[in-house]
């Protein structure tokens, strides 16, 4: 008992560190020391704290030091870095961008009425407009039997070169996000930030050092839904141009995070895999992403102590008394089938790996249960089943008393459930939940079941209710999460209602007294 308890704390206590540690890091991402004294040498003031009159300028080039010529898609003459906006410019293509080619945007933060080339206290970023990618297959409409213009686009393709279709070709990002940090944040230069610097230009000022506008492109906000193929009869695409503020704090964030997901473009991800990531942090708020953290770190720690009470108490077990076999046998069905589901459906691996687990575990239960032993024979596995004690088979008769009269709700909802197998695994499962609750009843006892597990489990139930918004998930497998909630405040009532004593069976199939006996010989006077 000792050993099993210091194992689980010493978990818990390596959790806890990583906690810790998660968030001191965080927190060192988005504090930044700032200077105390702005008289110091060491102080960089900001460029923005004297209100100079600004311009932003957007250019397009074929390379990105506008080497070959640029050409000005949009300025804002009257720049303002406090007030949000948002532009749709209609940007031409030269002939190389449309034959499979790149195009870049050059964004200018300058002082206004002054060329951005010849200022020489401007700061500007390249982004690049296009991507490569493998276009989408050609549609069809089934109701018109017509060919989508993309499918047009392929049939006039000469015979033989399919390699084409697989060919990465241009497309057009749609979407240019601008930031520029509004505040006026007082740097020190011993306590830099290394992740600003790339986008710090500072100048002398007479004593003062200061810094120029901190111009930035978020590109975790070009997503693959946006793009738009190039191809060799567009002259003309749409680019839409948004402009917000942003803090240092949620700057240096993305900073971060931007690094991360072109490392691992690096590594081989594609931009639809990279897309998926991007979703994790344009699409959620900063708050509600720290939250997912913990509640994710607490779901997989939860996850990791109920298999671990699970696998302990089947482990030991010996008897099946007080257990629905049934329950177990569909159990272990529908498991299985919601992990191929899920699987199928690419869920967050979150929610894929533990079901993946559970799925091992509770086929491996299914053998404990039933008391099957195989035997392999060369290639040929034997199928051998233990026999079962009185006490078991009375649990057998309960199990199916219950069975039977679940039976009539069960069939008639069988007729209405048919047309989805994988809604009534769900909705099954949820039945078959309550041949347990009727063996506790017959019984006047919950002593059989794996309390410690259970709680771990009932733990999660909780937490899966708040990822039921959070994380991708089916519908179905959202709502299976609240599903469980009933079950398990039926299940607490039953431990309340059916106090602990020491004649009752405990959960290894053993009553107090029976623990009591003395194992040795009796004492002969």
């Amino acid at each position: 008992m000792f050993q099993k308890t210091s194992f689980t704390t010493l978990i818990v206590g390596v959790f806890a560190v990583y906690v810790l540690h998660t968030c001191w890091v965080m927190y060192g991402i988005v504090y930044t020391k700032p200077c105390e004294n702005p008289k110091f040498d060491n102080c960089i003031n900001p460029y923005l704290a004297g209100k100079p009159r600004l311009q932003l300028s957007i250019y397009t080039a074929l390379r990105p030091n506008a080497d070959g010529g640029h050409t000005l898609i949009h300025k804002e003459e009257d720049f303002d870095v406090e007030t949000k906006f948002e532009r749709i410019v209609n940007v031409s293509l030269p002939k190389k961008t449309c034959k499979n080619g790149t195009l870049y945007a050059m964004v200018f933060v300058h002082q206004a009425g002054m060329s951005p080339w010849q200022d020489p206290r401007q700061v500007h970023l390249v982004s690049q407009l296009t991507t490569y990618m493998i276009p989408k297959p050609p549609e069809v409409s089934l109701i018109s039997a017509e060919d989508a213009p993309q499918a047009e686009q392929q049939k006039r393709k000469p015979k033989g070169d399919d390699s084409a279709v697989d060919r990465p070709v241009s497309h057009w990002r749609s979407h240019l996000t601008l930031n520029v940090v509004s505040e006026d944040f007082i740097f020190d230069r011993d306590f830099l930030p290394s992740d600003v610097q790339r986008y710090l230009r500072v100048f002398q000022n007479g004593k003062k050092r200061v810094y120029l506008p901190l111009l930035f492109v978020d590109e975790l906000s070009n997503r693959v839904k946006d793009l738009m193929e190039i191809n060799s009869t567009s002259t003309e695409l749409p680019l839409t141009i948004s402009y917000d503020t942003i803090s240092l704090g949620k700057l240096r964030f993305w900073i971060h995070m931007q690094d991360a997901v072109y490392s691992l473009q690096q590594f081989g991800f594609t931009e639809k895999d990279a897309d998926e990531i991007k979703g994790i942090f344009v699409e959620t708020n900063l708050y509600f992403l720290a939250l997912t953290f913990f509640v994710a770190a607490f779901h997989l720690l939860f996850d990791f102590l109920a298999f671990k009470h699970d696998i302990s108490f089947w482990k030991q077990k010996k008897s099946m008394v007080g257990m629905s076999s049934k329950a177990v046998l569909w159990r272990c069905f529908s498991t299985i089938v919601i992990f191929m589901y899920l699987f199928d459906e690419q869920t967050s691996l979150l929610v894929l790996i533990p079901a993946g687990v559970g799925s091992m575990i509770e086929v491996w239960k299914v053998k404990k249960a039933f008391k099957i032993q195989i035997i392999w024979k060369g290639v040929k596995p034997t199928f051998i089943f233990g026999k079962s004690d009185e006490s078991e088979r009375r649990t057998v008769e309960y199990d199916t008393l219950a069975m039977k009269y679940l039976s009539y709700l069960l069939y008639p909802m069988s007729l209405l459930l048919m047309v989805s197998f994988l809604t009534g695994v769900y909705a099954f499962g949820f039945l078959f939940m309550l041949p347990q609750l009727f063996v506790n009843y017959k019984f006047k006892s919950v002593a059989h079941l794996p309390w410690k597990a259970f709680m771990y489990k009932a733990f999660n139930t909780f937490i899966d209710d708040i990822f039921a918004f959070i994380i991708t998930m089916p519908t179905s497998h959202r709502l299976a999460c609240f599903r469980d909630d009933v079950v398990f405040l039926v299940y607490l009532y039953q431990r309340w209602l059916y106090p602990v004593d020491k004649t009752r069976m405990n959960e290894y199939g053993l009553s107090y007294n029976e623990e009591e006996k003395p194992k040795g010989k009796a004492h002969i006077d």
